[in-house]
């Protein structure tokens, strides 16, 4: 199996992801300025670079590019069960974005760039820090850091924070980061800003030495109805720096994350069957579920317009119309879990015979009778919930049980 980048997940797990990717020469934790406040509302994946933090180097080897970065945080992504993001990166975590948002679009839903750029200046002066650091290692520029990074008052302020940073720059691995500069030497992506579609927000530092106002405005420029926000008394690690500053421009620009659906179709559905749709997701299928997660149940069955009760009769009259026996067993459960009696049932199937034709109507009425038989059975046991939720208990919950085959194919 090949290796992951090295990551951090805060948050719920039934949350909209955020992915926030950091700068050369430092690790995840450039982040933890904001990662408590995001992690209540989003599901926060962190990730390293090659070679920092706990990232193996070999994740990127001589010659690669900012395209194969954005391949690896897909990969974290497809391995993690995630299927569209937002995204925000600092410098080179932000350019991995950009990319990211340009040719994977469908996979980024919002863009934050914080300190970043589209080209970061000619190509020679990263060369000769990439054979500087092979040749001296991350020592010497180690030590010159906060000040590449900070604005003089906050050096001199001696906050705890810069010492960690300097710290982890340390402990990079020199060949990783003088791929790193390669990477940062040979990357251009000015004709690539038309393609991004995202919603995005640029956030510079007024002070930034590295990548300044002028490279924040020819992002907002290039990313069509791009914001721009400029921070004054910041530097190249304006979220260290003005921590509360960024973490006000992020929550403004990506809201209140929408329900992700996880909630209601564990509701509607039960934990149990939910529980064994997750167990069974791959990489493969990993995507669809999250599809059908964030808009069957997150958009669709999380509307106000409709109750639960009137959605579950739509749902099993599309089901008999469809022909579709095994999701209309697990949807007679879930009308039971939504409130609707047996006669009820009988009725809209009853309904659906008139609409859809006696012989999907017959075949519906078969199924509904023998998941209800095994519901009342259930009830008598005790394996039925007093708020009529099912447990997980025998005769409801294994493979191949009428209701479960259809994960991962629709809920």
């Amino acid at each position: 199996m090949t290796p992951l980048l090295h990551h951090r997940v805060d948050g719920p797990a039934d949350a909209p992801v955020l992915v926030l990717g950091p700068s050369l020469g430092t690790s995840l934790s450039v982040w933890d300025p904001q990662v408590p406040a995001l992690a209540r509302r989003w599901r926060v994946v962190r990730w390293d670079l090659p070679g920092h933090g706990g990232s193996p180097a070999a994740l990127l080897p001589a010659g690669s590019t900012v395209a194969d970065l954005g391949q690896l945080v897909l990969g974290l992504a497809d391995t993690l069960g995630i299927g569209s993001f937002a995204y925000a990166g600092v410098s080179l975590g932000g350019a991995v974005g950009t990319w990211l948002a340009a040719h994977r679009p469908e996979r980024v839903d919002s863009l934050v760039l914080v300190c970043s750029s589209a080209r970061f200046g000619e190509p020679g002066p990263w060369l000769e820090r990439a054979g500087r650091v092979r040749a001296e290692g991350t020592g010497p520029l180690a030590a010159t850091a906060p000040e590449r990074w900070f604005t003089p008052a906050f050096t001199e302020s001696g906050a705890p924070v810069a010492g960690r940073l300097v710290a982890d720059h340390l402990a990079v691995d020199p060949e990783a980061y003088a791929v790193c500069c390669e990477v940062l030497a040979g990357l251009d992506l000015r004709a690539d800003l038309d393609r991004v579609t995202a919603p995005a927000l640029v956030i510079g530092g007024r002070d930034d030495r590295a990548t300044g106002p002028a490279h924040s405005r020819a992002l907002a420029d290039g990313i069509r109805d791009a914001h721009l926000v400029e921070l004054p008394r910041a530097a190249h690690l304006a979220g260290v720096e003005r921590p509360e500053a960024v973490l006000s421009a992020l929550r403004a620009h990506l809201g209140e994350p929408r329900p992700a659906g996880m909630a209601v179709r564990r509701a509607v559905l039960g934990d149990a069957h939910v529980d064994r749709a997750i167990a069974r997701t791959t990489p493969f299928t990993a995507r669809f579920q999250d599809f059908i997660t964030r808009y069957a149940w997150g958009e669709i069955w999380s509307g106000d317009v409709l109750d639960r009760r009137t959605r579950s009769c739509v749902t099993l009259t599309a089901l008999v119309a469809g022909g579709h026996d095994d999701e209309l067993a697990m949807h007679v459960r879930a009308a039971v879990r939504n409130g609707l009696t047996p006669e009820e049932i009988g009725e809209v199937l009853l309904q659906s015979a008139v609409y859809c034709g006696v012989p999907a109507a017959n075949s519906a009425f078969a199924v509904a009778d023998r998941v209800l038989a095994e519901l009342t059975e259930l009830t008598d046991s005790g394996g039925l919930t007093d708020s009529g939720g099912l447990t997980d208990s025998g005769g409801l919950g294994d493979l191949g049980e009428p209701g479960e085959l259809d994960e991962p194919k629709g809920n």
